[in-house]
């Protein structure tokens, strides 16, 4: 089952949803100390809860440029595949492109964008069709 960003009619492809929840477990784990959504809300709280208001876009985009930049200092290895069972690894292990040089590249969405890319697209044309966007599998 896939799953993805949705603005109103807009799709935006993810992938498999253990795929999504590694992304977010990655960032709580290595970027919230405190615990889920303490230093992130919008990106944790809301938006990985299922929706996100459209009005809180410009928040969760400066929470999207901060945790980009800090996951640029941890390698590849230190995925964090889920959160609630951090023994688990990605299917695929550590075979993975030697393009990924960081956390901040490691994310491929199944149609071969770049996570972050993805993401950061998704909550514009949200803030932009003034709608919330909302993550759904299909």
């Amino acid at each position: 089952m896939a799953v993805g960003f949705k603005i109103d009619f807009l799709w935006y492809q993810v992938g498999h949803g253990d795929f999504l929840h590694s992304f977010f477990s990655t960032i709580s784990y290595h970027l919230e100390p405190n615990g889920w959504g303490s230093e992130y809300p919008y990106l944790m709280n809301e938006l990985y809860q299922g929706k996100l208001s459209w009005k809180d876009v410009p928040k969760a985009l400066t929470e999207v440029g901060e945790v980009r930049s800090k996951l640029k200092s941890f390698t590849p290895d230190k995925v964090i595949w889920d959160i609630e069972d951090t023994s688990k690894q990605p299917p695929w292990g550590q075979n993975i492109s030697s393009t990924i040089t960081s956390l901040a590249n490691y994310f491929v969405t199944s149609d071969g964008r770049d996570m972050f890319e993805v993401l950061v697209m998704a909550l514009k044309d949200a803030e932009y069709e003034k709608v919330d966007i909302e993550i759904e599998s299909i």
